[in-house]
This record gives structure tokens, C-alpha cells and sequence, in this order.
């Protein structure tokens, strides 16, 4: 039988290292696409994924020999998990292998756009010294929202605090997961109380577009609004409109609707360069669990699900 894994994304040599050495013949090809795993992936035992392959019924039928597959990070909705698992394919992800590079970005992010660290650096490039435009806000004394308590949802709020902030979470499929430092909410309390919101959930039909208009209007205040997690968890027009019109105080963003900006439409590219501009917005492309040390873990969490450590 084939001992032959295919690696569909770039990776930290120790995800290559430890599969030879148990024995695997590795194919290393960081930037292939759908139609060349298909033709290659006929006698593979494993699959290592991240982003950017969807592996769909059709890839799995043809992958015959394939025993596992493994996500590099969170989220499996690129992978039809559930067709996988019926041809006796293993399926496992690495959340907790990035979860504190996510929970740091989402922190420094937040600081950023509170205290403007981004605007006001890039007004000194264009050699404008401008204090009392740039006076920020605190982040002592706010509440924080957290909606989705996984993996990141509940990194983000550890690293939260020393801040001395209020938190409050929300999971519709957790419960009991309160503590002395965070606040196990209702919505209906976040929509009350909040200052901030941060959305750590995945992307599913459920959760696609929970960010419109009618959710953004429905908090009491404006509020800062967060979003390291999947893009398509917010539509981009709804957003802009509530930023515009100052239903929102500002934004933090590393994942965008569309991340592929060389297919952008005249539309999204409108929306990103209007985004770039907005003195209350700071945006990343999407390195948001993206660290050195984060590419180490991840490949070792998914190594040890599979047994192969």
C-alpha cells in the first residue's frame, strides 16, 4: 500500500521532517491547484490542507487510497467532512495550534484601533504631527463581546485579561463555560452592554452574513466590531453602510468576503480601497494565527490526532 502524503500548502519543514522520518513519501507543493491534487491524489494515503484547496465529493472519489486528511488550523469548511468520513476517511484540524497567535493578533489589533496607532503612523509618513486628532480611547473599563467560545473565542478573552475589562461570551452550542472573568451572555445581553464585539466562529450556512445591517443595529451603542475569523461571516456592504453612518465606532478586520483580490469586481475593489481609507478601520490580510510559532504547532496537533507521532 502507498505510503504517500501530498501537502497542499506551504508549511514549516517540521510537518515535512516528521512525516519522513515515520516513513511517508511527501509531496511538497505549496501552491498547487484543485485539478493537479486530483490528478495526484489517486494514491495517496494522506492529504495536508489549509485554505485554499475544497475537497469536495469529486476529489475524495478519486483519492482511492486516502486513510486521513489533515487541516492545518481551524475550520473544515472547505472539506466535505461528513462525505469524507463516509468512505472511512479520517478528518482532523489543528485550532489549537494557532489559537494563541489568533487570541495576540485580535488584542493588538484592538489596541490599535482604539488608541490609532495605524492612522496616526500614517500620517507621520506624509509629515502630519497630529495629537488631539489622535487622542484614543481606553480599553480599562469597556466590555468586550465574544461571540463563538472555541478555540480562539476563549484565547482572545484569556489574553484579554489584564486589561481589567468586562467579558461576555456567547456560543449557541456551549454552555457552562462561564468563570469569574468571563460572563456567560445571551445576545440580547452583548446587544445591551457591549462596547466591543469580536466574532470567533466558523463559517457555515448558519453563520454566513451574521453580520448585516439588522446585526449591527441592534446594539444599543456603536460599537467597535471585530472579525478574525472567516470573511463570509459578514457582508461587506452591510458593514460599510453601519461604518459610514457611524452605527459602528470602527472595525478590526483580517478576513475579508473575498480574499482573492486579483478576481476582484469594480465593486469589491471599491469596498477595499474605501476600508483602506476609513481613519476607524485597521485591516490585515488575513495573519491573524499565521505566526512562526503557530506553523510548529499546528503541524505537530495534526500529527498527533493522526497517531503518527
Amino acid at each position: 500500500m502507498s505510503r504517500k502524503v501530498l501537502v497542499t500548502a506551504k508549511t514549516h519543514p517540521y510537518l515535512v521532517e516528521q512525516l519522513e522520518s515515520k516513513g511517508y513519501e511527501v509531496t511538497y507543493l505549496p501552491a498547487v491547484t484543485y485539478d493537479e491534487v486530483y490528478r495526484e491524489i489517486g494514491d495517496c494515503t494522506g492529504l495536508i490542507v489549509t485554505t485554499r484547496i475544497h475537497v469536495d465529493k469529486r476529489l475524495i472519489d478519486q483519492a482511492k487510497q486516502l486513510q486521513w486528511i489533515g487541516r492545518l488550523g481551524s475550520g473544515m469548511e472547505l472539506i466535505d467532512v461528513p462525505y469524507a468520513e463516509s468512505k472511512g476517511i479520517r478528518c482532523v484540524s489543528s485550532p489549537e495550534g494557532n489559537r494563541d497567535a489568533v487570541g495576540e493578533q485580535a488584542v493588538g489589533m484592538l489596541l490599535c484601533l482604539l488608541n490609532n496607532v495605524l492612522k496616526s503612523s500614517l500620517e507621520l509618513r506624509q509629515g502630519i504631527w497630529e495629537r488631539d486628532g489622535n487622542r484614543g480611547y481606553e480599553l480599562n473599563g469597556k466590555t468586550v463581546a465574544i461571540i463563538g467560545y472555541g478555540n480562539t473565542g476563549s484565547t482572545f478573552a484569556h489574553k484579554l485579561q489584564g486589561f481589567d475589562v468586562n467579558i461576555l461570551a456567547y456560543d449557541k452550542y456551549k454552555t457552562g463555560f462561564g468563570t469569574d472573568a468571563v460572563k456567560e451572555s445571551t445576545m440580547e445581553e452583548i446587544f445591551r452592554e457591549a462596547d466591543v464585539v469580536s466574532l470567533h466562529l466558523p463559517l457555515t450556512a448558519e453563520t454566513k452574513h451574521l453580520g448585516s445591517s439588522a446585526f449591527f443595529a441592534s446594539f444599543a451603542r456603536p460599537v467597535w466590531f471585530m472579525n478574525v475569523a472567516r470573511g463570509k461571516l459578514v457582508n461587506n456592504r452591510d458593514l460599510i453602510a453601519a461604518l459610514d453612518s457611524g452605527v459602528l465606532a470602527g472595525a478590526c478586520l483580517d478576513v475579508l468576503e473575498n480574499e482573492k483580490l486579483a478576481s476582484y469586481n469594480e465593486e469589491e475593489k471599491e469596498q477595499l480601497a474605501w476600508l483602506l481609507k476609513a481613519d476607524n478601520v485597521v485591516v490585515t490580510p488575513h495573519i491573524a494565527g499565521y505566526s512562526h510559532q503557530a506553523s510548529i504547532k499546528m503541524a505537530r496537533i495534526v500529527l498527533e490526532k493522526l497517531n503518527i507521532l
